[in-house]
């Protein structure tokens, strides 16, 4: 199957697209678009793949769902439209990026500028129905991103790997900690982020990583 997604992950993924769950996946995606309205905007469901590709890769966030409100999706984990407001857990990821390494919030919520510097922003489904939170899931999107994740666990080498809830944690139950960097706390919601998501210091933990390893840090 071709899937227009960046060169460079399509040569790793490829066995992926081949697989008849993708294909069936693919099936149901079409079909959920053409019904309704769907998000990310079709064109944006690779788009944290388009702008990291796979050899640029040094951060990966696991998310679970895309956002599921109109304007707020735009194909990365926790990033939002520039025009959108900023969701809650957003805002805590930039206040604890405050606290950690004194950088004060931007004034907007497009990760973009991350995803640009290597930092694969992935959720575990890639898309979702309007107003109906985790519509898509069960459908073939976590076979396919723990594919995503195996790939680059087993290819590539001192990655830091950030798993912010049990969700993240589980699906990044794979990943060889003698070869990677492993992050995790609870998720930066409102609900859990004051019980260890704040004072977590991910952000000067993985540079300090990457730096150690010969890498450019994140401009967080």
């Amino acid at each position: 199957m071709d899937v227009r997604i960046d060169e460079s992950w399509k040569a790793v993924l490829q066995p992926e697209f081949d697989q008849p769950y993708f294909g069936q996946l693919t099936s149901f995606v079409r079909q959920e678009y053409t019904r309704g309205t769907c998000y990310p905007p079709a064109k944006l469901i690779f788009n944290a793949f388009d702008h990291c590709p796979f050899d640029k890769v040094k951060v990966v966030i696991i998310g679970q769902d895309p956002y599921h409100e109109p304007g707020q999706a735009n194909g990365m984990c926790f990033s939002v439209s520039p025009t959108t407001p900023m969701p809650p857990s957003l805002v805590n990821i930039f206040k604890e990026i405050q606290n950690d390494l004194g950088t004060p919030p931007p004034d907007n919520g497009d990760l973009t500028r991350w995803a640009d510097q290597g930092v694969l922003l992935l959720n575990a489904t890639l898309t979702v129905r309007a107003h109906a939170a985790a519509s898509h899931q069960r459908q073939g999107w976590e076979e396919f991103t723990d594919a995503v994740i195996r790939e680059l666990n087993t290819r590539r080498d001192n990655l830091v790997f950030i798993l912010w809830g049990s969700y993240a944690q589980r699906k990044g139950a794979i990943i060889d900690r003698q070869r990677h960097l492993v992050l995790s706390s609870v998720h930066p919601s409102p609900l859990s982020a004051h019980a260890g998501f704040f004072g977590n210091h991910h952000f000067s933990r993985a540079n300090a990583y990457l730096v150690q390893h010969g890498q450019t840090p994140i401009q967080w």
